[in-house]
């Protein structure tokens, strides 16, 4: 291939750097947690049941892997999964994630359905930058459409979307700028 699946999994995380840095609002960045939250740097890898969640764990639960120890969703020691599958419930409406709950686990359902779940986490809160890999690979029309809106809207916020994809018409209807590798 071309590198960029190694690159971005380099960028979130998932693979040690060999060599050279990564700057975020000027900052080393290292792709920590707490980096994350504090740069609110978010991120939707390929392949998202695989690189982004927990195939066995519930909706709610990969829905508060971002935050569950943050307040709302916890208080000191003692996680909230009342608050988490309030909160999931809430999400699964807004998104429109066709499944059969919170509770059901992620595994369960379609490719689209996890893209709108991992946004739904990813895009919670403010987004300075999003990084996303082939977000539409193998969806629907509607999901295709429903996705690309939701990435257009962070950059109608101010945040900054890096995208990797490997489809020239996604990349030409999304990007201000393109690189190619």
């Amino acid at each position: 291939g071309n590198g960029q699946r190694e690159w971005m999994e380099a960028l979130v995380g998932q693979r040690p750097r060999l060599s050279g840095s990564v700057q975020v609002r000027g900052e080393e960045y290292l792709a920590s947690r707490a980096q994350n939250h504090r740069l609110k740097v978010r991120s939707l890898p390929e392949e998202p049941l695989r690189n982004a969640c927990v195939a066995q764990m519930s909706l709610s639960e990969n829905m508060a892997l971002r935050d569950f120890d943050l307040n709302p969703l916890s208080h000191w020691a003692w996680i909230k999964p009342k608050v988490w599958r309030q909160r999931a419930r809430q999400w699964i409406a807004d998104f429109g994630i066709k499944s059969q709950g919170e509770n059901a686990p992620i595994q369960s359902l379609s490719g689209g359905n996890v893209q709108r779940t991992i946004l739904a986490r990813e895009l919670h809160g403010e987004v300075e930058l999003l990084m996303v890999m082939n977000p539409v690979f193998g969806l629907d029309f509607a999901a295709v459409r429903e996705i690309h809106q939701r990435i257009e809207q962070v950059k109608q916020q101010g945040g900054a979307v890096l995208l990797f994809s490997e489809d020239l018409d996604e990349l030409l209807e999304l990007s201000d700028r393109l690189v190619v590798m």
